[in-house]
């Protein structure tokens, strides 16, 4: 068997005026063809799965470049030309292949390109031809198309958010698609537009019971995959919302039944899987009388992840103005403050301006005398079994509050974000995370309360109020009842 992997991933929020390009791609995650590292990120999957079939078998695998950018907002056009022109390149000079499997997000848009993942898997079948199996792990926020669907034999979003599957899903994908390459199953795609949009966490029910149910049809009745795709939120394409996709074993009509009847469940429970939000106020007022800590507050209006910059100061400014010492905050992007913190050493003393220096939503700096407490070299924290990039970081003290400033812009994901700055938050009544809901996985391991909140940023959680130019109507919440079910 010999195959072909690649990894390309962006979440594009097209309403942030950060513009991704070389920088945010090479910045954040980038591997040259066959150096991937041995430990997982985000978008490896597929490349994990077959490095362990490598090992255990004859096959042989090409791997191609691999890169990813944190959310941001539109990729360049030339830079994401260069990135897939160099993949189509490579897999040229594989051919010929059994099957090829990417790791990709699922809501990238560049310049130019409104569905750059359409896009490359309509390149990739115009270079293998029709009987070459194709396929693709997607961030479960993907934004599904009929050009990928169209284009690609199999496609498995994560089923799990917080993205704790990223390797069983890689593992997943790459069974069919060997299953498929040999004529053992005749993998075809069935999928169900919801029309609906919303934020659902499936650690918590009735997610976390829909998510056990679907995994429990797979391996029945020619059944070989289900998933849900929640959709990235601010995408303004037109096939942004949420999505059944169900693959069978050739039982087309079989797999738009079950698709369908699952699309009708997750949209009667749409009121109920959204999350809800306290203010900085309210969360802080929680966490205070809470009987012990640590109790963690979410900022999800200034998660990188959703295309913020992570640099408001509004927490902070509620925590120092209630002179509340006992708390730790981060990660909170300002490179220039933590190259001040460099150039003062470990242990040093000084006035820093730090943090809002983006947008208006950010809130004012912080001007105050910090401690830098750790200083540490292209750091790293956990996201499941994978290591996220945060560049050169530094832990302040300001107040008795400890910081986590970093020069990559990422959100919070694993503990480690803190412990391996010697800040540990565990020792803390209130640890404010930058995060939406990657965070939790790791994070309700230590917590003895999780508060999301509506703190000033520049993502509105509340969607209904996202100025959607693109997006195809009728969609809930905008529109009542798309599906006519209520």
């Amino acid at each position: 068997m010999k195959v072909f992997t690649a990894c390309l991933g962006s979440e594009t929020n097209t309403f942030s005026p950060i513009l991704c390009g070389r920088d945010a791609f090479e910045g954040n995650f980038y591997a040259a063809p066959g150096k991937h590292p041995d430990h997982p990120t985000l978008y490896s999957g597929p490349m994990m799965a077959l490095r362990r079939r490598v090992r255990e078998s004859n096959w042989e695998v090409v791997e191609g470049l691999s890169t990813f950018a944190t959310t941001g907002g539109i990729v360049t056009r030339p830079v994401y030309e260069e990135y897939r022109d160099a993949i189509l390149a490579q897999l040229t000079a594989a051919l010929p292949v059994d099957f090829v499997a990417l790791g990709l997000h699922g809501a990238m848009v560049a310049d130019g390109y409104e569905d750059c993942e359409g896009d490359l898997l309509g390149r990739v079948r115009a270079i293998v031809g029709p009987k070459v199996r194709v396929g693709a792990e997607l961030d479960l926020h993907c934004n599904l198309t009929q050009a990928m669907v169209d284009y690609a034999d199999v496609l498995v979003p994560y089923k799990e958010s917080p993205h704790i599957d990223v390797l069983e899903r890689g593992e997943e994908l790459i069974q069919i698609l060997a299953d498929a390459a040999i004529g053992k199953v005749k993998p075809v795609m069935s999928v169900f537009d919801c029309r609906m949009v919303t934020s659902s966490p499936t650690t918590r029910e009735p997610m976390k019971s829909f998510v056990a149910r679907m995994q429990a049809l797979e391996g029945k009745d020619g059944v070989l995959s289900v998933s849900l795709v929640h959709c990235f939120a601010l995408n303004d394409v037109p096939d942004m919302g949420y999505k059944v996709i169900v693959v069978t074993d050739d039982r087309k009509v079989a797999g738009d039944a079950l698709a369908k009847c699952l699309g009708h469940e997750i949209y009667r429970m749409r009121r109920e899987i959204g999350m809800t939000f306290l203010s900085v106020e309210e969360a802080i007022g929680r966490a205070l009388v809470a009987p012990k800590g640590p109790v963690v507050l979410a900022d999800g209006a200034d998660n990188s992840g959703g295309g913020a910059a992570s640099d408001s100061t509004w927490f902070i400014r509620a925590l120092r103005a209630r002179g509340i010492r006992d708390a730790c905050v981060g990660p909170l992007w300002d490179p220039i403050a933590v190259r001040m913190c460099f150039a003062a050493g470990e242990g040093g003393s000084f006035d820093l301006r730090f943090g809002a220096k983006m947008n208006a939503n950010s809130g004012e700096p912080i001007d105050a005398r910090v401690k830098v407490t750790r200083l540490l070299p292209e750091a790293w924290q956990s996201f499941g079994d994978a290591r996220d990039p945060m560049g050169d970081t530094a832990a302040i003290e300001v107040d008795g509050i400890a910081v986590v400033l970093n020069t990559l812009r990422t959100q919070a994901f694993g503990v480690d974000l803190f412990t391996n700055l010697g800040v540990d938050p565990t020792k803390r009544k209130i640890v404010v995370v930058k995060s939406h809901n990657h965070f939790f996985a790791a994070f309700s391991k230590i917590a003895t309360e999780v508060h999301r909140t509506t703190a000033p940023g520049p993502l509105p959680l509340d969607y209904s109020k996202v100025p959607y130019k693109r997006l195809k109507r009728p969609i809930w919440p905008l529109d009542p009842d798309p599906l006519g079910l209520d």
